[in-house]
This record gives structure tokens, C-alpha cells and sequence, in this order.
């Protein structure tokens, strides 16, 4: 089925929607991220936004946090598991607090990834298997919306302090479901620095990039009761009155 990305335009976003593909087999027709670069897998979503072009991530590049373990490249030493890192963060109490991260992260099954890439939207020719958006609250409203218009479905976030490339790279992934996160509230992406201190990052599995795309065509991205206090109350009082004069003589 073949997508048209170009409504993304509108949105108004200062960093580009990356699609992020796993494989097995090495991508054809992308380049590797060079070996020289030393970056978290956050760092290297960010990097992919600021470079605007297609690359893969392999074991055979440096990655400096826990993203090869997330995408199954690699796995956690005991010491991890054990859960002695978070309290010397300062982000647990105790190594127990942090332990329990390790039964409901979630991450690849070890060996059934050995390529990621990242393909800025404006080259994608499928849709990848997670669509990362990033940017304020406002300006991906449109794109929960669009889940909802024509579904009824409810919005849904879910992360932990830390480990947060599992929630927005490989949960939607796995478990099939639009994630929106806030990357401040989540100590790598906080402490590096990567987005502005008001970025919300929202990633769409590839079962709903049709969907959301489709809506964004044909709703409304700005709605009226949006641009305006009195615009809101106005609209919605205005809809209510109706409804009661219609109710009058159902």
C-alpha cells in the first residue's frame, strides 16, 4: 500500500517524523551510519532528524547506552538486571525499585535484529515499522486526533524514568499501539539534552500509519475551538443550544 507523507508537511514541525525500520537482513539501497560516530540510540534518532538522510545502525557501531539491548543486538549484564544502576542515579531508592524495570520494559528478542534504520519521512517508500514524531503538545494534537477520528480510540502513554528508546522506538513495535511520551520525564533524553524541555514525542506502529495519515487528510488540523477562550465557548455553547432545540421534537 503506498502512503502519502505529505500531509506531515502541514503540521508545522521544526524536526522531521523519522520511520525507523528492524531487520534481520541488511536494508538495501542505505548507507551505514559511520563507524565513527558514538551516539545512544536516542542520540542517534535525534542525529537522523538534524541529518536528513536514510542510514542503518548495526552492531558494528558504537552505541554508548542500553539501545542495542532494546533492539536485541546485545543483552543486560547482572549488575543491570540486579537493578544497581538507577539508585546511583538517583532516580530509585533501592536497587529492588529499579529491578522491577526489567520485567515490563520492553526489548527484541536477542538475535532477531541486526539492522536499524532510519529513513527521514519525506523518503520513505513504506511504511516503516515505527513513525517517531517529535515536537510540542499542540502541534501533534492533530496526530493523536487522527488515531481517534475515525476509530474512536482512546489517547494512550506509557514510560518509565528511564530506558526510554524502548517506549518510543521498539514498545509500539511489539505491542501494536500509538505511545506518546514526554522525553523530559525520562532521565537520557532529559540529561542529554536532545529536544527542548516541551517536546513530546508520539510513535505510531506501522498498523496505524494508514489510518493516521488517511485522517489527517480529512480532518480539520486546526480546530476552531481551538483558536480562542471565546471561540471554545462559543462553539460549544452554540452546539448545545442546538442539540436542545432539536431534542424539543426528537
Amino acid at each position: 500500500m503506498e502512503l502519502d507523507y505529505r500531509v506531515i508537511d502541514k503540521l508545522g514541525l521544526e524536526l522531521p517524523p523519522i520511520g525507523v525500520f528492524y531487520d534481520l537482513f541488511r536494508p538495501e539501497g542505505i548507507e551505514p551510519l559511520d563507524e565513527s560516530i558514538e551516539k545512544s540510540l536516542c542520540e542517534i534518532l535525534r542525529y537522523a532528524q538534524e541529518t536528513e538522510k536514510p542510514f542503518y545502525f548495526s552492531d558494528k557501531n558504537k552505541e554508548t547506552c542500553v539501545g542495542k539491548i532494546m533492539v536485541g543486538m546485545d543483552s543486560f549484564p547482572p549488575s543491570a538486571e540486579s537493578g544497581q544502576i538507577g539508585p546511583r542515579l538517583g532516580v530509585f531508592d533501592e536497587a529492588r525499585c529499579n529491578a522491577r524495570l526489567y520485567y515490563s520494559v520492553k526489548r527484541l528478542p536477542c538475535g532477531s535484529v541486526n539492522y536499524v534504520s532510519f529513513v527521514p519521512y519525506k523518503q520513505l517508500k513504506k511504511a516503516p515499522d515505527v513513525l517517531v514524531f517529535t515536537g510540542t503538545a499542540a502541534q501533534l494534537e492533530p496526530v493523536l486526533r487522527a488515531a481517534a477520528y475515525s476509530t474512536g480510540e482512546g489517547y494512550h502513554s506509557e514510560s518509565t524514568p528511564v530506558m526510554g528508546c524502548s517506549w518510543f522506538l521498539v514498545y509500539p513495535y511489539m505491542t501494536g499501539k500509538i505511545n506518546f511520551v514526554v522525553p523530559a520525564f525520562i532521565h537520557g533524553p532529559h540529561g542529554r539534552q536532545l529536544w527542548p524541555s516541551d517536546t513530546v514525542v508520539v510513535s505510531v506502529p506501522y498498523q496505524w500509519t494508514p489510518t493516521v495519515l488517511t485522517n489527517l487528510k480529512e480532518m480539520p488540523l486546526e480546530l476552531h475551538g481551538h483558536t480562542s477562550r471565546e471561540a471554545y465557548y462559543a462553539e460549544f455553547g452554540g452546539i448545545l443550544a442546538d442539540l436542545d432545540r432539536k431534542m424539543q421534537n426528537p
